[in-house]
């Protein structure tokens, strides 16, 4: 019986008391029909049969099957009835519910993107690498400013950016990096996109073929492995040092056409980039003909010692595309960030940006110019950097008692995180997942990795957590730490 055979087939809908009733009998009737159980030509019964028999109300029961008529998997005949279509496609019967259904479709590179070097929970935790506190974002003033905008918002501010981004945003990104990062640029070759992923996966579609090699960090940001990975580019791990990325003479067996590079502070070891090492990279680059993609990610944020120049800022052969963001200062859902590209490639990267990316927000690109002119995003940073410096201080001090010969702290200078080193037999990912059942959240150093799968290590965030709570929860990070290194036979 028809009816049986629905009621049977709601049952097995996943979660159905997310849907309402016409959806679950649209879902019910349209599976009948693709599985086969109700066959071409076949005739439905009355809605008012089928109301009284599924005890729903006659409008559910309308609105469903008028759903598959309007779809085409039914037929109404005046006169006769409804009737199942004779142009329904022969399908598949439906997955068993509950068997997974979702991998067994996906590409090789799709397996492999979300099966490998995945990040794991953004939790907003205490001790969370990679996390700004948004929480003092001064949301009343961006609001007005946003609202302002979308009031006085003209039709072409609606539609897509086909310039590379508002140009008063555009010449705000150039002041500031002429003067606080040391880049040589000009207006037309800042292009503002959604972030530092778009901007990756844009160099990497306009610079690179299919299986070209990149050279990455090892170990690297997560974000990029991922974005090279999505792009098809052949990845190559070249091992990071204190002095940051260290190619060797045998890495020249795979010429990079992209080198991707964090050096003014190595995601996630921390390293800053020394003078000839950096020397060695752009060297290494016009060997090659190859470009460098410099990440500079959180350079706003340095504690001790004098400010790190930029890569870019020693390019004399224009092979160096500068990548930066507004997360860190402002807040990640915010989703703009900039990138700065040889003049030669600006126009180029302007007509694929537009092409691909469909790139808008302006009324939200026009706000923030005016944020930064107004002088706010300069006191954000300062008041920032002021917090910041504390959480670290406090981190640092909290994290004391576990150091040792066997536990030492790097990339602390800068940034809004810093790396623990651990020694390579303590397993870091377990000691992350024991962390975790604490109630914060820390990084394996392996997870990281791409070839170094010795390296033990543990991330530890402090750009989220408020003082007091680094205050509270650092000495109970120490004490797990110390724990599992004495555990381990590896003393403190």
């Amino acid at each position: 019986m028809l009816s049986e055979l629905l009621l049977t087939e709601i049952a097995c809908l996943n979660q159905p008391s997310r849907l309402p009733l016409h959806r679950q009998l649209y879902e019910a009737l349209r599976r009948a029909i693709l599985d086969g159980k109700l066959t071409a030509g076949e005739r439905l019964p009355s809605s008012r049969d089928l109301t009284q028999d599924l005890q729903l109300s006659r409008n559910t029961v309308v609105a469903a099957i008028n759903q598959l008529t309007v779809e085409g998997y039914l037929v109404s005949r005046i006169g006769s009835g409804t009737f199942v279509s004779d142009n329904v496609p022969k399908m598949p019967a439906y997955p068993h519910r509950g068997a997974p259904s979702g991998q067994a479709t996906l590409s090789t590179r799709g397996l492999s993107l979300t099966s490998s070097f995945c990040a794991t929970d953004l939790e907003i935790q205490p001790f969370t690498p990679g996390i700004a506190d948004f929480s003092a974002f001064p949301l009343g003033l961006w609001q007005r400013l946003q609202n302002k905008h979308w009031r006085m918002t003209y039709p072409d501010m609606l539609d897509y950016s086909s310039s590379g981004g508002y140009a008063p945003l555009r010449r705000a990104v150039a002041d500031y990096l002429r003067v606080f990062r040391s880049v040589p640029l000009d207006l037309e070759q800042v292009i503002i996109t959604s972030g530092t992923q778009e901007s990756l996966v844009l160099c990497a579609q306009l610079l690179a073929n299919q299986s070209d090699a990149v050279w990455l960090e090892d170990p690297a940001y997560w974000g990029a492995v991922k974005a090279f990975m999505a792009t098809g580019l052949n990845l190559h791990a070249v091992p990071v040092d204190e002095q940051g990325i260290a190619p060797q003479a045998s890495d020249n067996a795979v010429p990079p056409r992209l080198i991707y590079v964090t050096p003014s502070h190595q995601y996630p070891t921390g390293a800053v980039m020394s003078l000839p090492r950096r020397h060695q990279i752009l060297l290494l680059a016009r060997q090659h003909q190859a470009w460098i993609l410099e990440d500079d990610y959180d350079s706003e944020f340095r504690f001790s010692g004098p400010p790190i120049s930029s890569l870019a800022g020693l390019d004399t052969d224009q092979r160096v595309i500068y990548l930066g963001s507004f997360s860190k200062v402002l807040y990640p859902g915010l989703k703009l960030g900039y990138m700065v590209v040889p003049k030669g490639l600006a126009a180029a990267f302007k007509r694929a940006h537009y092409d691909l990316n469909r790139p808008g927000q302006m009324p939200v690109q026009a706000a923030l110019a005016e944020f930064i002119e107004m002088g706010h995003f300069a006191s954000a940073l300062r008041r920032a950097r002021q917090s910041y410096a504390q959480r670290r201080a406090s981190l640092l001090a909290a994290l004391q008692p576990c150091l040792g010969a066997q536990a030492q702290i790097t990339g602390a200078e800068q940034g809004l995180h810093l790396c623990l080193r651990l020694p390579d037999t303590l397993d870091d990912k377990a000691l992350a997942q024991h962390i975790k059942k604490l109630g914060l959240t820390v990084r394996p150093l392996s997870a990281y990795c791409i070839e170094q799968a010795q390296l033990r290590g543990l991330i530890i965030g402090y750009g989220y957590a408020p003082l007091a709570e680094i205050e509270h929860f650092g000495p109970l990070l120490a004490r797990t730490i110390t724990n599992a290194l004495q555990r381990s036979g590896a003393s403190a």
